[in-house]
């Protein structure tokens, strides 16, 4: 049996959006509109069209050349994207046709609407759906017997019809030979002067189709975005999605609605959120595991049993066991070991951490590899920029570095050395060596009464 395909109506400019990303391409919950109904129908369709316009060249940028591209170069309404797709489309099975910017549809409703099409052998289906206001919709015309007898657009509606509340949502399954046959016999509104695929349900019906529709109880998961606020009301609805298949699947969320998580993050089981923590990306976070409050990830891997308080991972990775926080900054391309504690005002960039080193707080770490065991003092710094380039920094296994040092890269600290607090070191300090380089202390007796004076004249 012949699976179905589905053409994805894409082309549209989205004025009311006031941006220069192409509408589909807005993101909703880490990805694109049209990424959220490219799964759904990748889910139930054997091939996807995509139908672009104005903005086509960065829905291709973004999507690549993996999916079926066909450009509507005068967008002259809905039936006229779909008469640009016959070409690319079997003569036979059935067709979806959705909208690129319905990203709540999900593979289930589509399903439905394939099974009811299918079972009732109908020409057209159309998922209509129940609105208390269906302002702007197009109504769904209905005869007594409940039969489809096509969808008038509110503009042309009557006020009868206008009463009606059953909307068309956009969303079709069509019988593939009957589309070949009578697509192309489609004429424009006469008003509007565009090819209206709501007009070719009469054209089917009078050449003996049926029309069936499949009515949603909730509208709101095929409704289309056409403004940010719409846009942002769907990426709530999204994250409700989200967040809750995740406390299903055993994770502790103290409260879902300030937590905001992108499809695709992996959470494991007895993992506690805490409120306005932000997981983005290609985010994998372990079990047991402590996050936030005020915690963002993005595009890192925590392990398990790892804390992460009010501080942000980009783009690495921390081991078993390892506390992050309050207020660390961990910069992309670093690897923070087992056990390690990295405390407040941290900033560790594309850097190592060895299994159980403390580096406890307002210190700063780049471009270095540090070993295990190694305690980095309060106020340490690794300077590993000179004006031009980045150099590295090594401190070997059970290093002490004293508060306050400087460690001028590039330089190598030995296993077990003892840097003193307040040095600047420039030259490599060897293994089990205490180096400090401070400048002599003075005292001047007798002369903290003249500058306290000073002082208050001040």
């Amino acid at each position: 049996m012949q699976h179905p395909w589905a053409v994805i109506l894409a082309a549209g400019e989205g004025t009311r959006m006031h941006s220069s990303l192409a509408k589909v391409l807005h993101p909703l919950c880490g990805r694109p509109m049209l990424w959220h109904v490219l799964k759904a129908a990748q889910a139930v369709t054997e091939q996807q069209i995509v139908v672009v316009g104005k903005g086509g060249s960065q829905v291709r940028d973004y999507f690549g050349e993996k999916l079926c591209y066909v450009e509507q170069h005068k967008r002259l309404g809905t039936g006229h994207a779909l008469l640009q797709t016959l070409p690319q489309l079997p003569q036979s099975g059935e067709l979806l046709v959705l909208c690129g910017d319905t990203p709540l549809l999900q593979a289930d409703i589509l399903r439905r609407l394939l099974d009811i099409h299918q079972k009732g052998k109908a020409g057209a289906t159309v998922l209509t759906a129940e609105m208390e206001d269906p302002t702007g919709y197009g109504r769904v015309l209905r005869d007594i017997n409940g039969s489809v007898t096509g969808i008038v657009e509110q503009l042309h509606a009557t006020p009868a019809q206008q009463a009606v509340r059953e909307i068309n949502t956009g969303a079709y399954c069509f019988e593939l030979a009957a589309l070949h046959k009578h697509l192309p016999s489609l004429t424009p509104n006469p008003e509007k002067k565009e090819y209206y695929l709501t007009d070719l349900l009469p054209l089917l019906a009078s050449a003996g189709y049926l029309t069936e529709a499949f009515k949603l109880t909730d509208a709101f998961p095929a409704l289309g975005i056409n403004d940010r606020v719409q846009l942002a009301q769907a990426t709530a609805r999204l994250r409700e999605r989200i967040n809750g298949q995740l406390m299903r699947d055993g994770v502790t969320m103290l409260d879902p609605a300030t937590t905001y998580i992108d499809c695709g993050v992996r959470v494991g089981r007895e993992t506690v959120i805490y409120p306005q923590t932000i997981l983005e990306g290609e985010t994998d976070v372990g079990e047991n595991c402590l996050l936030g409050p005020a915690t963002h990830l993005i595009d890192s891997v925590l392990k398990n049993n790892v804390t992460c308080q009010k501080s942000t991972v980009w783009q690495s990775k921390v081991e078993d066991g390892a506390t992050i926080g309050p207020y660390a900054y961990i910069r992309p391309e670093s690897l923070i070991g087992p056990d390690v504690k990295v405390g407040d005002f941290v900033e560790i960039k594309k850097s190592s951490i060895g299994r159980g080193t403390k580096v406890p707080h307002l210190t700063y770490v780049g471009d270095a590899d540090i070993g295990p065991g190694v305690n980095m003092g309060a106020g340490s710094i690794v300077v590993n920029y000179d004006g031009r380039r980045k150099h590295k920094t090594t401190i070997e296994a059970g290093a002490f570095i004293g508060c306050n040092s400087n460690l001028v890269a590039p330089l190598t600290v030995g296993g077990g050395a003892f840097v003193g607090a307040g040095s600047t070191i420039t030259r490599n300090v060897p293994p089990g060596s205490l180096t400090l380089s401070r400048t002599p202390q003075q005292i001047k007796e007798g002369c903290a009464r003249r500058f306290m004076k000073n002082n208050k004249e001040k």
